[in-house]
């Protein structure tokens, strides 16, 4: 499995990188895992910071084995739409208010 990229996009870049780094901290954590997510430079544009999250494949395994029934009732037409519903979904659970797509995989 490939490492998949997403674009997040905030209007409170430091508190919703604090958020999320959190949130996946605490998701690693229950894996024994850490470190396996990194994060771009933040760029601001007309109010908004885009940022990039980078999921390292070990992790995005663990998520999925786990959450899998949670991830196949997400929104989207095909397994990383899901996937990136999910981490929407559950980023947005931990307080973000944030915008998130796959932009790569």
């Amino acid at each position: 499995m490939k490492m998949k990229i997403f674009e997040v996009s905030s209007t409170d870049f430091l508190e919703d990188k604090r958020l999320i780094n959190n949130a996946l901290s605490d998701m690693a954590s229950q894996f024994r895992m850490q470190n396996d997510f990194t994060f771009g430079e933040p760029v601001s544009r007309f109010g908004w910071t885009f940022f990039k999250l980078w999921i390292k494949p070990h992790l995005q395994d663990a998520i999925i084995q786990k959450f899998n029934d949670m991830i196949r009732k997400s929104k989207g037409a095909n397994p990383d739409e899901k996937f990136t519903s999910f981490m929407s979904d559950y980023f947005q659970s931990k307080g973000c208010k944030t915008k998130i797509k796959m932009i790569e995989v």
